[in-house]
């Protein structure tokens, strides 16, 4: 199987295209500098050389705050850009797989968000990836839309790494407890995505960790298990509210997804949040990676 990866050097890109290339697959990774999602005509061009059967597009406008302001940028790579890859795919009759955010939803829900609930998007981020969504789902004959959370792994800038480092630099650290979700380790996310892609079970997916917490319970468990772990973690950490961080894009208080395509597709679901969160610090804590 012949798999394009979009976002190749990002947090998932990078896990997905080491799991892919393990199961002998033939994987072309891309990142901005070798293939401009905006261009249609590059789009169009490097898909019909490689003539992939999967497309797995990582590549995003991610910068949540930076977007309220960055609009025409936000869009042009998370609608316009998706459009292009969405469009060259179908030229070739490739599987589109588009990794979409829980942003989609307004985060108003008492419950966890169904695939097919409403989507209700607050900020721009959000609704830049509900175009993608909107665009892949037109577009598309062969689709795979896979919305995650909370991602961390071992490559990039995340929460993880972030509480790490202050919890070595600070006695106390203040998170807010009044947002919840479930954390999602790409490890784990790509090893689902593995399983997806070679099925013709399309359709929009809910890929997280299993379970949820608060950002603060987040927090608390990765000192836990890095304590547990052989760390030296004394930090005190405290809940405050959303209020007393405030920022330019607006957070969803409740992030949690139901799983409910992958339990009715028959696919196995992804592990608690904490184990995930366990296999993170060991391989980078333990085991030295990134």
């Amino acid at each position: 199987m012949k798999i394009l990866v979009t976002g190749a050097v990002g947090q998932l890109g990078r896990d997905v295209v080491a799991l892919f290339e393990q199961q002998s697959m033939e994987v072309l990774p891309c990142d901005r500098d070798s293939l401009d999602i905006t261009d249609s005509e590059a789009c169009l061009r490097r898909i019909q050389e490689f003539t992939p059967d999967v497309i797995i597009h990582c590549a995003a406008y991610t910068a949540v705050d930076q977007a309220e302001t960055d609009i025409d940028q936000a869009y042009q790579v998370n609608a316009v850009g998706t459009r292009n890859l969405v469009v060259a795919a179908e030229k070739i009759s490739a599987k589109f797989c588009y990794i979409s955010t829980d942003y989609v939803f307004d985060g108003q829900s008492t419950t966890g968000y169904h695939e097919y609930d409403n989507t209700n998007p607050q900020s721009i981020y959000g609704k830049s990836k509900r175009a993608g969504e909107v665009l892949v789902q037109s577009l598309s004959s062969a689709y795979f839309i896979v919305r995650t959370s909370w991602v961390y792994g071992l490559h990039g800038n995340n929460f993880v790494k972030t509480m790490l480092k202050l919890g070595k630099d600070k006695p106390v650290l203040q998170v807010v407890n009044d947002q919840k979700g479930s954390p999602t380790y790409t490890v784990d996310l790509a090893a689902f995505l593995l399983d997806l892609v070679q099925t013709e079970k399309y359709g929009i997916y809910h890929a997280s960790n299993s379970g949820e917490c608060t950002w603060y319970e987040f927090a608390q468990a990765i000192f836990e298990e890095a304590n547990s772990l052989g760390g030296a973690y004394s930090v005190q950490v405290n809940p405050c509210t959303t209020e007393e961080f405030p920022r330019p894009a607006p957070r969803p208080a409740n992030s949690v997804m139901e799983h409910l395509s992958i339990r009715t597709n028959g696919f196995q679901d992804i592990r608690h949040w904490r184990e995930g969160l366990k296999g993170f610090l060991q391989e980078y804590l333990v085991n030295g990676s990134e």
